[in-house]
């Protein structure tokens, strides 16, 4: 009696470079955040300006996302991923080049009792800005190219699993920048350590064009029996210039595109703020040294990656035990994001600045355990435009992240011109973050994952 040859695991290595890729892509995004004191102390910057730096990633990212998803679709993921992580990575290094100079431009603009000069293009500001900008065109599409190549390797039900893993992979990632800028801005100072970060990014593209496959069939160390299971929970056509055109008309038109783009842009808001200002209101309102606030900013997105790490599995169980799709989603999403924002608003009444970061790293479980929420909807409603979908939604998101980011350095600017200082120059900003994420709550009442919003239309002939 034959027994029957067991399905390979070449799938699973596929997730490991999905799992570095993230990993590598959080790691260079998130470094700035520690270097953002250093940068700001060299090159004179206020918080208003260098949240404009922050943004300039934001705004491009958004712009470049949906184009990039959908040359994912048409070309295939490999070379398009490839592509990213290169171009990002040349930009990442290139962001410790820029030399410390300014002009000043003598204009200013002025809204109640707030005013500004204006930072002219021909400076270290305006270098900055323009290299962020670069930075974030190059790394927009991961994310879309990520959940296709998922959606394509992984059978659906090992999907929720595998979402998870991925995003704590991204969160681990974030979490270690802090830690990995402190060392290195102290043994190389802060330019030569983003010469590191984009370096990891070269030796991940080379191994991952030698290796990777877009379809399944065609990889040598994929057998039958993986094959098969492959293809038994595969929801996503292979790559090609006959990829049918997306329906644009019933993609604006649907009620679910518009309500995870609003839970997207909500989410985007509270991590953009932990990722980029987190350790400058340690060190500015909470009296911490640089040091501590990498250790602690470590601390807060290490609640994330754990909540990344049960989302994909804890909304796997909860469907599983409902037996829908539907309101267990919709729930399932509006607690955690409820949680978020209510942990993290309450953050700010704790006096000492580790139980304040113990709140925010539990606000973080939450919100990024409904990350994996969002994914597993957008995955459903997406059909066979994956690629260019998530790119949609997720580029939906940088309202959020861009006003989360520059909304908060001229705030705290703002707040300083009028007197205050420390943690009343910071604090009740964060009642404004706690309102967008029981915003985002709300939305995810409204949600239905199980209708799509594409029409599934077969390739051209």
């Amino acid at each position: 009696m034959e027994h029957p040859v067991p399905a390979t695991r070449t799938r699973f290595v596929v997730l490991a470079f999905l799992g570095t890729l993230v990993f590598v892509l959080y790691l260079d995004r998130v470094c700035i955040s520690r270097a953002a004191l250093d940068i700001q102390e060299e090159f004179q910057l206020s918080d208003t300006e260098i949240g404009l730096v922050f943004g300039a990633f934001t705004i491009a990212y958004g712009l470049f996302e949906v184009p990039t998803g959908r040359w994912g679709d048409r070309f295939g993921s490999r070379g398009v991923l490839t592509r990213i992580v290169l171009w990002w990575s040349a930009f990442t290094a290139l962001t410790g080049c820029v030399p410390a100079f300014r002009y000043g431009s003598g204009f200013q603009i002025s809204l109640g009792g707030w005013s500004a000069a204006i930072p002219p293009l021909v400076s270290s500001f305006g270098l900055l800005m323009l290299i962020r900008f670069l930075f974030g065109a190059g790394e927009a599409g991961a994310l879309p190219n990520t959940a296709r190549v998922v959606a394509r390797w992984i059978p659906s039900h090992e999907r929720g699993w595998a979402q998870g893993a991925v995003l704590t992979c991204m969160q681990i990632g974030g979490l270690t920048a802090p830690v990995v800028a402190t060392y290195l801005i102290k043994s190389l100072g802060w330019r030569w350590s983003f010469a590191v970060f984009g370096s990891t990014g070269v030796v991940w593209g080379a191994l991952f064009y030698w290796w990777y496959r877009d379809d399944p069939e065609q990889h040598p160390s994929v057998n039958s029996a993986e094959r098969e299971l492959i293809a038994s929970g595969c929801a996503h056509g292979p790559a090609g210039h006959d990829h049918p055109p997306i329906p644009w008309k019933m993609v604006l038109s649907s009620r679910n595109v518009w309500l995870l783009g609003l839970i997207m842009t909500a989410s985007a808001s509270a991590s953009y703020m932990y990722m980029s200002w987190f350790p400058s209101y340690l060190v500015k309102a909470r009296a911490v040294s640089s040091d501590y606030s990498g250790w602690l900013t470590s601390f807060v997105l290490g609640g994330g990656a754990i909540g990344s790490f049960c989302g994909g599995p804890l909304g796997s169980l909860v469907v599983h035990w409902t037996g829908e799709g539907r309101w267990s989603r919709r729930l399932l999403g509006a607690t955690l994001l409820a949680g978020a924002g209510l942990l993290l608003g309450s953050s700010i009444s704790c006096d000492t600045p580790e139980v304040a970061c113990a709140c925010a790293a539990a606000a973080a479980f939450c919100g990024h355990a409904q990350i994996s929420n969002w994914w597993a909807a957008t995955m459903s409603i997406s059909g066979n435009h994956l690629g260019a979908m998530f790119g949609l939604l997720n580029s939906m998101g940088v309202p959020g992240a861009f006003g989360s980011q520059v909304f908060l350095g001229m705030y705290v600017d703002s707040r300083k011109a009028a007197g205050f200082l420390g943690r009343d120059q910071w604090d009740p900003a964060f009642f404004f973050y706690a309102g967008v994420l029981l915003f985002g709550a709300a939305c995810w009442l409204l949600v239905d994952p199980t209708k799509s919003a594409v029409e599934e239309s077969p390739p051209a002939s």
